[in-house]
Formats: structure tokens, C-alpha cells, sequence
């Protein structure tokens, strides 16, 4: 698997393994455990199940998410929305230009992010082959009390192990991603990198409204 291409894929499983949501149920789909309802449990056991149970469930469905990619599309959003704390990621994205904004902006803006994301790199988990496992390498505090680091990687047979790190915070009782980094590159980083020039020019409200329309849309696999 060449490396753009992994990249890719690495992000869409990022992304949707980066939530603790209960798998959502259809007609066709076979019965599976419900996940948790509260994100309780250290943040490697959160990785670790979540990961594991995300793979499984991609694995049973794909016939039926190769079929219906608006059912994929649902699964993977449904995967992403609980655990990934969509609004303090925002405002790590918009980094300077999100001072002073309101919530409601800081919030439009994390969700058409997400949206787009979603959108454009969603089908890569059926694309291409997602028979990996997974193994926690190791657990470590960030700097100044931020939360902490969960260092993984996934297992693929014929391939080097690929490094992927979920840094964490406290929400509440429990643990939400706000970042993920993958072969050591950090999306937020990178989306920051990405809209800089745009929100220079614009205002969140109105890059907001293109990435809805397309008009804008997230580049993970950028070096």
C-alpha cells in the first residue's frame, strides 16, 4: 500500500475509531454489542475497545457498506460524534483566528469539519482492505495537565505496524479525542496549515459555509 493511499485510510479508521458511540443497527446488520453509554475506563482501554470493536463491525457489514454507502456513511458518523470533542478541536484548527469567536461559531465550524472529513475519506474503509489489529504501545501525560497520549499501532500482515497516537482530554467522568496523530503527523496541525490563508481572508462563518457546500474541502493526506 503505497503511502498517500495509506494515509487515507489511516485517517478514515482514525477518525471513526476515534468515537465510543454505539454501533448503529439496520435490518441487514448483524447483532453487536452496544458500546458503553458513558466514556468511563482508562483512555488505552477506551482505544483498545473501541478500535477492536469498530474493525470487527466494518469487517461483518462490509458486503452490506460496499452496497450502501449511505449506511457506511452513517455508521462512520455515528461512530465519530460521541468521544471525538469536536469543539475544543475546532478551536485547536483555528488556532489564532478563533479568539474572540463565539461558541456557535467555534461549534458550526467543528461540525462542517467533521461533515467534510466524513464526506470525502468515509468510503476509504471499504475501498481498501481494514483487516488490522490493533495493540496499545503505551499511555503518557501531556505537558501542562493537557490529558494524555495513547500510542498505538495497526497491525497489518505483510506491512510495517503503523503508528497512530490519540491525544486525549478530561470531559466530564470521562475521556473525549481531540487530536490524532498518524506516522507522527497531527491533523489538527495539518487543518490548521490547511485554512490559515482562508480564514485570513474570511471569516469562520463564511469557511464555514464553503466547507458545507464543497466548495472547501479537508486534505489529511497532505506531507
Amino acid at each position: 500500500m503505497n503511502t498517500p493511499i495509506r494515509k487515507l485510510l489511516v485517517l478514515a479508521l482514525a477518525a471513526s475509531l476515534s468515537a465510543a458511540a454505539p454501533v448503529l443497527s439496520f435490518a441487514q446488520a448483524p447483532a453487536a454489542a452496544p458500546a458503553p453509554a458513558t466514556m468511563q475506563g482508562s483512555p488505552s482501554e477506551l482505544v483498545l475497545e473501541n478500535t477492536r470493536r469498530v474493525l470487527e463491525t466494518i469487517e461483518a457489514r462490509r458486503s452490506e457498506f460496499a452496497a450502501d454507502r449511505a449506511a457506511l456513511q452513517r455508521f462512520v458518523s455515528g461512530e465519530f460524534e460521541t468521544m471525538f470533542d469536536r469543539d475544543y478541536a475546532a478551536r485547536q484548527v483555528l488556532g489564532r483566528h478563533g479568539r474572540g469567536a463565539s461558541d456557535a461559531d467555534i461549534k458550526a465550524f467543528g461540525d462542517a469539519l467533521a461533515d467534510n472529513l466524513m464526506r470525502r475519506y468515509g468510503s476509504s474503509l471499504i475501498d481498501f482492505n481494514t483487516r488490522l489489529q490493533v495493540r496499545i504501545k503505551s499511555e503518557t501525560a501531556l505537558p501542562r495537565g493537557l490529558g494524555v497520549k495513547v500510542s498505538s499501532e495497526l497491525v497489518r500482515q505483510g506491512g510495517e505496524p503503523i503508528p497512530v497516537d490519540y491525544l486525549m482530554r478530561r470531559a466530564g467522568s470521562g475521556w473525549r479525542v481531540f487530536d490524532v496523530m498518524v506516522e507522527g503527523v497531527s491533523f489538527v496541525q495539518t487543518f490548521r496549515q490547511q485554512f490559515d490563508a482562508e480564514l485570513q481572508r474570511k471569516s469562520i462563518a463564511q469557511v464555514t459555509q464553503q466547507l458545507r457546500s464543497g466548495q472547501l474541502a479537508v486534505d489529511a493526506s497532505t506531507d
